[in-house]
C-alpha cells in the first residue's frame, strides 16, 4: 500500500495529519479511518479539549495517539510531553504498541509505566526522556511520590477507558495526578459510557470540551449475536463444555472472581481444551504469554477477570462467553465488545443465574435491547442438588442487582463476590 492510498475520499488525507505520520500509517494498511477517528483527530491536532465516547474496539487508539504523536514531535520532547492514563497493564502495554509503530520512525519515545513489574527499567525509561508516558494511576503515583518523575511539562492528557477507571477505583489516584498536572494542557477523555463522576472531571479539567459521540453510551456492535442462559450455578460447567463443543472458535470467557477464574481454566485444560487465564493473581509475564498465546492460537479459550477485559485487544475472537455476569451492567458492554470489532461477525453468550433475573432487565435497558433468552439443552447434566444446610443458608447473601447506568450500589458486590467464589 503506498501514501498515495491515504489520499482517497474517506482517507486520512484530509484531516490535518503531518506527512511522515501518513506515510507512518499507510505502512500499518489502515486506509479508511473509523468514525470515532475521522472525527476526533481534526480536533485533536488543533489543540482542543474533547470527550471521545464510542464503542469498545471502535479505533479509539489511533483517535488520540495520532493528535498527541504530532504535537510533541512538533514541540519536542524537551518542552512538551505526553500522559495517557488507562486502567489496566495489557491496555498500557497495547497502546505502547500502537505508538510505536506510528511513531517509532519518527524519533517517538514513549516509557510505559505498570504495576506488576519492575521500577527501574521504568525510571531508566524516565531518563531517556521520552515523548510520552503510558501508565497505570497506581503505578505513576508510585513514581510521583519517589520523585523519580516530575508532570510540569505535560501538555497533553489522555483519559481512556474513563469510565473502566472508576469503576475499579482508581479515582482518589487519578484526582492527585490532576492535582499536579499544569492547568494550561490539552485534555482528551475517552469512554464508553458516560457516568457522572466522569463528568465532574471533565468539567474540573477541561474547558469547553468538544463531546464528539459516534454511538449512544451503552451501544452494542449489530454483528454481534446475544443470548442468555438462565442456568443453576451448578450447571454451569456442563453448559461451558456443552457450548465449547458446538464452537471450534477462539473463545473468551469473562468470570466475576480470579478465584473463579482460575478454576474454570483448570476445568478446561482437564477437559482437554488449551486454556490460559488473565487475572490480577498472575503476574505481568504470566499474562503476556496467556494474551500472546491466545492471538498466536496457542491457546483457544482464554479465561479472564474484569481487570483485563479492557487490554484484550485480539481481532478474530468468534465468541464472548460471560461465565458470571459483570458487576455492572456497563461491564456487559464492555466484556461482548471484544469480538465483532472492525466490522466482523461475533457471538456472546451470557449465563444468569435464576435470581438475576432482574440483572438481565437492567443490562437491556443500556443497550436499548432485548436479549434472547435460550433454552437449555436437553442433554444437559442434571446436578445433585444437596439438602439445604440452615447455618449456610443464613451465610448466603440475598440475590443482588445492578442499576442500568451501571453504577453499583454501596457495598453489595462484596457479598456477592463471596457467594461465587
Amino acid at each position: 500500500m503506498s501514501v498515495q492510498d491515504t489520499f482517497t475520499e474517506g482517507g486520512f488525507y484530509g484531516l490535518g495529519i503531518a506527512p511522515a505520520l501518513l506515510q507512518s500509517i499507510a505502512k500499518l494498511q489502515f486506509s479508511v479511518p473509523t468514525p470515532i477517528q475521522s472525527k476526533t483527530i481534526p480536533a485533536g491536532i488543533e489543540g482542543k479539549d474533547l470527550i471521545g465516547i464510542a464503542q469498545t474496539g471502535s479505533g479509539k487508539t489511533l483517535a488520540f495517539g495520532i493528535p498527541m504523536i504530532q504535537r510533541i514531535l512538533q514541540e519536542g520532547a524537551q518542552d512538551s510531553k505526553g500522559l495517557v492514563l488507562v486502567p489496566t497493564r495489557e491496555l498500557a502495554l497495547q497502546i505502547a504498541e500502537v505508538f510505536s509503530d506510528i511513531g517509532a520512525s519518527l524519533g517517538f519515545r514513549a516509557a510505559v509505566l505498570i504495576g506488576g513489574a519492575p521500577m527501574g527499567p521504568q525510571i531508566s525509561a524516565l531518563r531517556r526522556n521520552p515523548h510520552a508516558i503510558i501508565a497505570t494511576p497506581g503505578r505513576l503515583n508510585d513514581h510521583l511520590e519517589q520523585r523519580t518523575l516530575s508532570l510540569g511539562k505535560v501538555k497533553i492528557l489522555v483519559l481512556d477507558e474513563a469510565d473502566h477507571m472508576l469503576d475499579m477505583g482508581f479515582l482518589p489516584q487519578i484526582k492527585r495526578i490532576l492535582a499536579v498536572l499544569p492547568k494550561e494542557k490539552q485534555t482528551m477523555l475517552f469512554s464508553a459510557t458516560l457516568p457522572q463522576d466522569i463528568m465532574q472531571i471533565a468539567l474540573s479539567t477541561m474547558k469547553l470540551p468538544l463531546r464528539i459521540e459516534v454511538a449512544p453510551p451503552g451501544t452494542t456492535v449489530d454483528s454481534i449475536s446475544q443470548e442468555v442462559f438462565i442456568v443453576r450455578k451448578e450447571s454451569k460447567a456442563a453448559l461451558l463444555e456443552k457450548i465449547l463443543s458446538e464452537h471450534r472458535g477462539s473463545t473468551l470467557v469473562f468470570t466475576r472472581m480470579k478465584y473463579g477464574a482460575k478454576r474454570v481454566a483448570h476445568h478446561l485444560r482437564s477437559l482437554g481444551h488449551t486454556a490460559a487465564e488473565i487475572h490480577s493473581n498472575r503476574s505481568l509475564n504470566q499474562r503476556k504469554e496467556a494474551l500472546l498465546g491466545f492471538k498466536t492460537g496457542k491457546y483457544r479459550v482464554l479465561v479472564a477477570t474484569d481487570i483485563a477485559a479492557r487490554g484484550i485487544d485480539v481481532s478474530g475472537i468468534e465468541l464472548v462467553i460471560n461465565f458470571d455476569l459483570p458487576m455492572t451492567s456497563s461491564g456487559y458492554v464492555h466484556r461482548i465488545g471484544r469480538t465483532g470489532r472492525a466490522g466482523l461477525e461475533g457471538k456472546a453468550i451470557s449465563f444468569a443465574l435464576p435470581e438475576e433475573q432482574r440483572d438481565i432487565r437492567d443490562i437491556e435497558r443500556l443497550i436499548k435491547k432485548t436479549l434472547r433468552i435460550s433454552k437449555l439443552p436437553s442433554d444437559l447434566p442434571v446436578p445433585h442438588i444437596p439438602p439445604p444446610n440452615t447455618e449456610r443458608s443464613l451465610r448466603t447473601p440475598p440475590s443482588r442487582h445492578f442499576g442500568a447506568r451501571g453504577s453499583s450500589r454501596g457495598g453489595r458486590h462484596q457479598g456477592r463476590g463471596r457467594y461465587f467464589r
